[in-house]
């Protein structure tokens, strides 16, 4: 479809789902509550997200992100006694689990990063380095790291932040009772005594032995590539606080509800429960005293994110709609930073569901409706992504290729080739594997004769959540699918989560889903598609798979260009394979109030930015 082509369709879509409202609404006040937006890192994961929003219908002018800086502009001097707002900008209230061993939303993690910090430092390059709290020396010969924290590195409460309180975050993560998400990395899985620690063999992890009160040694079966890009949980949890929690309750408690502790640059004062938090600065802090005396931290709605910026309701936001950019690129007082963002929007297909007792994924694509890797090829075949791209985001995101995204550059190849817009291929490719409309309904049948709904599962949130998937299923409309929303409407974040399978539940009413991913900085894919992943919502897995992941985490992987190869026959593989298909690359564009200054949205400026973002007037 040319790009006015899907422009007229856009715009007369719109206006139908407007004309829709107003009929719906029917001149009361009484508005029906809306759907609502939200992000999951998997960061670890942390988990995905998405936040569409409103389109933009000119798509005249097109974007790069090459274009934009990840500092601020202003280089001033930083004044005394400042203050600073900063925007989740969402519709949603955040959940509310303020600490790193419990949360699963971004928006906690937001929260959290003003107030707790991972031990590790690290470089552009997602590498640990020696700029956090902690130092380390690797051990080959052992199969062994050691790192000694750093003097001064206190908890807020004035306690120092010690070897045995990152001892008992891993003991807490890796307990029967422990109802995180965390757990499944090679910081956790290869240390010795793992598996008998997390049967309750073993009352104390082998492979942990706690030096002194600074310095901790975590010995592991084999050393991976991946403990020093992200592997490694770098997260104390506070013992002297949570011993006498039970591992169940920590997660519910004040500790982590109201009265959250942390040892970085601010300390929690008060929490308006999904709402804001209000901090103030921790004067002993080990990099120094922070610029700023207090920061309020409150949810925005982004409709009005841009407008919030530039009047100076909020000084900065976590992440901004992308799509509302080209109305808002000229405001008065505002710095526009962006870089390439550490994820990718995908769509998924439900090829099995989760083994909690067994702890991995059921893979049983011949009893799943879209278990025909065919019918997940035409689709991908059927939607254009680079139009999606440009009419709705205006070049700030673009066409998705492999799973593996341009913000890791060494290890993207952007050399395969992979299924683009090209519906004549994919009607093609549903007539050969035998999907006909046998009613003359307009709708394709399944090799069997039997009638085909696929039930589609999308979050809210902005303006353009609707239309985006609109348009996706008007285009596999185009090629004679029948794809329906779940509930007839976009799920809230939470409950799409949920639905999707984050809590070990797979709804089996969803057949595919639309969601994103930040991919952490470790390359390693296995916390997302591995057999073993809870994360791995398609729940997918084969033994290629199976040796494709483990050997970018061996020991020849320490061989960067090796590690290179397995990464993009991995990202080769996974085309030939689609449980999932990326559909866009995400960049980072956020504004910045002109008086702020030294906020660095970098990786290796996330080591200093919080304590270290001030304001000069």
């Amino acid at each position: 479809m040319s790009k006015s082509l899907l422009g007229k369709f856009l715009f007369v879509l719109m206006l139908a789902f407007v004309l829709l409202i107003a009929a719906c609404s029917d001149g009361s006040d009484d508005d029906s509550s809306s759907d609502e937006e939200g992000n999951e890192e998997s960061s670890e994961n942390e988990g995905e997200d998405e936040e569409e929003e409103e389109a933009s219908g000119e798509g005249d002018q097109l974007y790069s992100i090459e274009d934009f800086s990840p500092t601020t502009a202003n280089s001033g001097e930083p004044i005394e006694g400042g203050e600073l707002t900063y925007g989740l900008v969402t519709d949603t209230a955040f959940e509310g689990t303020l600490n790193w061993a419990f949360y699963s939303g971004t928006y906690d993690a937001e929260i959290l990063n003003w107030f707790d910090e991972s031990l590790l430092g690290y470089s552009n390059e997602y590498r640990i380095n020696d700029e956090g709290a902690a130092t380390y020396e690797v051990d080959e010969e052992n199969s062994s790291i050691t790192f000694t924290i750093k003097d001064g590195v206190k908890w807020h409460d004035g306690e120092p932040v010690t070897a045995e309180d990152w001892a008992f975050a891993y003991e807490t993560i890796l307990h029967p009772d422990y109802d995180g998400v965390r757990g499944t990395s090679a910081g956790f899985t290869r240390l010795l005594g793992y598996e008998e620690y997390v049967s309750g063999e073993a009352d104390e992890i082998e492979g942990i032995e706690i030096v002194d009160d600074q310095t901790i040694t975590f010995h592991y079966d084999r050393l991976t590539p991946s403990l020093l890009t992200g592997g490694i949980w770098g997260y104390p949890l506070a013992k002297h606080i949570f011993e006498d929690i039970p591992v169940a309750e920590m997660s519910s408690s004040p500790e982590v509800r109201e009265e959250p502790i942390g040892f970085g640059p601010f300390k929690v004062e008060s929490v308006t429960p999904g709402e804001s938090v209000t901090l103030s600065k921790f004067e002993d802090y080990w990099r120094g005293e922070p610029n700023l005396d207090k920061v309020t931290i409150k949810t925005i709605n982004p409709s009005t994110a841009a407008n919030a910026v530039e009047t100076g309701e909020v000084d900065l936001v976590d992440s901004f709609p992308a799509d509302q950019y080209a109305d808002n690129a000229d405001l008065e007082g505002v710095d526009w930073l962006g870089m390439i963002d550490q994820a990718y929007t995908y769509i998924g297909f439900k090829l099995g569901d989760w083994d909690a007792e067994a702890g991995k994924v059921n893979y049983k694509p011949e009893e799943m409706k879209m278990g025909d890797v065919d019918l997940r090829r035409a689709m991908w075949y059927a939607v254009d992504n680079s139009e999606v791209g440009e009419q709705f985001y205006d070049g700030l995101r673009w066409n998705g290729t492999t799973l593996i995204p341009p913000s890791h550059p060494e290890y993207h190849d952007d050399s395969i080739e992979t299924p683009t817009f090209d519906p004549d291929k994919a009607n093609q490719i549903l007539d050969d594997a035998g999907y006909e409309d046998v009613d003359g309904d307009g709708f394709r049948e399944d090799p069997d004769g039997e009638e085909l709904v696929i039930n589609f599962a999308t979050m809210s949130g902005g303006d353009v959540a609707q239309p985006l998937a609109n348009y996706y299923m008007q285009s596999w409309e185009r090629v004679g699918l029948n794809v329906e929303l779940v509930d007839g409407r976009l799920l809230e974040f939470n409950s799409f989560y949920d639905r999707v399978g984050q809590r070990g539940e797979d709804d089996p009413e969803i057949d595919i889903y639309q969601g994103a991913w930040s991919v952490g900085y470790d390359v390693d894919p296995t916390g997302l598609y591995g057999k073993e992943a809870l994360f791995n919502f398609p729940r997918y897995e084969s033994e290629k798979n199976d040796e494709l992941l483990a050997e970018g985490v061996s020991e020849e992987a320490f061989d960067t260009e090796y590690r290179k190869e397995v990464y993009s026959e991995w990202q080769e593989f996974m085309v030939e394979e689609i449980p999932v298909f990326p559909t866009l690359y995400r960049s980072i564009v956020v504004p910045a109030n002109e008086r702020v200054v030294n906020w660095d949205i970098t990786v290796e400026g996330t080591n200093t930015r919080y304590s270290e973002v001030g304001v000069t007037e």
